[in-house]
């Protein structure tokens, strides 16, 4: 399989989880937060998705399309290890979906970043949360989803809060 079709593959599993995750929560009232804005492709699938939720978005900088880049006020800049008590201390835990795609093509330090930033993500998940990640995330508070019929086991993770 080429790099392109990988990349296809991943991209298509990603909406059919984002498109999964925000029915689960559809009657959950707080908030998304987006780890990762990248060029703003999945920031502006969710606003699609949950027009009526405040989505927070998390990233080094912002690199995104100009129509893609979220207020100021719901944007967490700089390393996420120094962001997210920062996130933590203003949100709590009211997230109802959290969407976490941030890795490279380093598989040490992306299983590295997750399991570090995995202790955050249960501080911000309300119960009954959906989290979506690019990563396996091992955490006793998270559940495995099933994922959509569409997505390879593998290619992208579910999990509910408990």
């Amino acid at each position: 399989m080429s790099r392109l079709d990988s990349f296809i593959r991943r991209m298509q599993a990603q909406r059919s989880c984002l498109n999964h995750a925000a029915d689960l929560v559809r009657g959950l009232p707080g908030h998304a937060l987006e780890f990762g804005l990248g060029n703003g492709r999945t920031y502006d699938h969710l606003r699609s998705l949950l027009p009526e939720r405040s989505i927070y978005v998390f990233d080094r900088q912002i690199n995104a399309h100009p129509d893609c880049i979220p207020p100021d006020d719901l944007t967490f800049l700089g390393d996420f290890r120094e962001t997210l008590p920062q996130a933590i201390a203003r949100l709590g835990a009211a997230s109802v979906l959290l969407h976490a795609d941030c890795g490279t093509g380093d598989d040490a330090a992306n299983r590295a970043l997750a399991d570090a930033l995995t202790p955050s993500f249960v501080e911000l998940a309300k119960s009954g949360a959906v989290l979506i990640a690019d990563r396996e995330i091992n955490a006793a508070e998270f559940d495995a989803l099933p994922l959509p019929a569409d997505v390879a086991p593998g290619r992208y993770f579910m999990y509910r809060r408990v």
